[in-house]
């Protein structure tokens, strides 16, 4: 694997999850949940985040589509972290507002290591299609999580629940880009004072 690049398998009884994952990509995707919208989804993350990410899963979908949502959100969060490394030379933060027809979503990231996620959105339907919306959180809280980043966002307004939940993963996706971006005045240094992200 060349740079900032990772693999992660994951086998549980529920799911099976392959990732890879490539920070300096060109927003290649190569998606295969199960899940429809969520591939879709996982498109918008890749495309708008210019990582090249493939997934492979299979999940218990018999059941319903939580397990291979989170257990997708857990691998790629991993991926993220082992890719990165000490996290030398990136930007760290970054926030946007992401506008979608007459939705608006709010992304701020601190890839700090330290993982938390601040959730301020709510659908107005249960569904999208036959896809559960709490889904999109639990993906958010699995890859905040695994990835080692604080990440907050907010849905401003929006009456579309497509457009709310493709906001969402847009606009973390531009914040990933940019924070994971080189910085050209400190290429080498560990962006804190402490001297370490590893949490």
């Amino acid at each position: 694997m060349s740079p900032r690049s990772a693999e992660v398998s994951r086998k549980t009884k529920e799911t099976d999850i392959a990732v890879s994952l490539h920070v300096d990509g060109a927003g290649k995707s190569e998606m295969a949940t199960g899940v429809g919208f969520f591939d879709h989804m996982l498109d918008q993350l890749a495309r708008h985040s210019l990582m090249d990410i493939a997934v492979k899963a299979k999940g218990d979908l018999h059941i319903d589509d939580h397990h291979t949502v989170e257990d997708t959100g857990i691998a790629i969060g991993q991926a993220l972290s082992r890719a990165l490394g000490e996290r030398r030379g990136i930007m760290r933060y970054a926030s946007i507002d992401l506008a979608m027809d007459e939705t608006l979503t709010r992304a701020a990231v601190d890839v700090s290591g330290r993982p938390f996620l601040v959730w301020n959105v709510a659908f107005s339907s249960p569904k999208i299609g036959t896809f559960d919306t709490e889904l999109v959180r639990e993906f958010f809280q699995a890859l905040s999580q695994h990835a080692g980043i604080t990440l907050h966002v907010t849905n401003h307004y929006g009456a579309n629940n497509h457009h709310i939940a493709e906001t969402c993963f847009k606009a973390v996706a531009r914040v990933l880009r940019a924070a994971l971006e080189s910085d050209p005045r400190q290429p080498d240094a560990v962006p804190s004072t402490k001297g370490s992200l590893k949490g």
